[in-house]
């Protein structure tokens, strides 16, 4: 049994929240227990010069964590201006 009451095999409830950036073509806060992750989607009508004309598309993805997401502050991988394990592997 975990502290909170949970056994070991169990999960956290889930909490979806779309459209959480009212900004963005799609987004979503998803939530569980005390993590939360928000995911967004863009929509740009273009692909790099290397694929004009040849009907394909391009897709791209970014990752970060807030600077205050651990116990321990670590510093935005953009000062640092190299990603870490963790980025590189998502």
């Amino acid at each position: 049994m975990r502290v909170d009451g949970r056994r070991k095999d169990q999960l956290r409830p889930v909490k979806v929240t779309r459209n959480f950036i009212k900004h963005a073509e799609g987004s979503v806060l998803i939530e569980m227990g005390d993590t939360k992750v928000i995911c967004t989607a863009s929509i740009e009508e273009k692909v790099p010069p290397f694929l004009k004309g040849k009907g394909q598309g391009w897709v791209t993805a970014e990752y970060s964590m807030l600077p205050r997401s651990t116990h321990e502050r670590s510093p935005r991988e953009a000062v640092k201006g190299k990603q870490g394990g963790r980025t590189l592997e998502i």
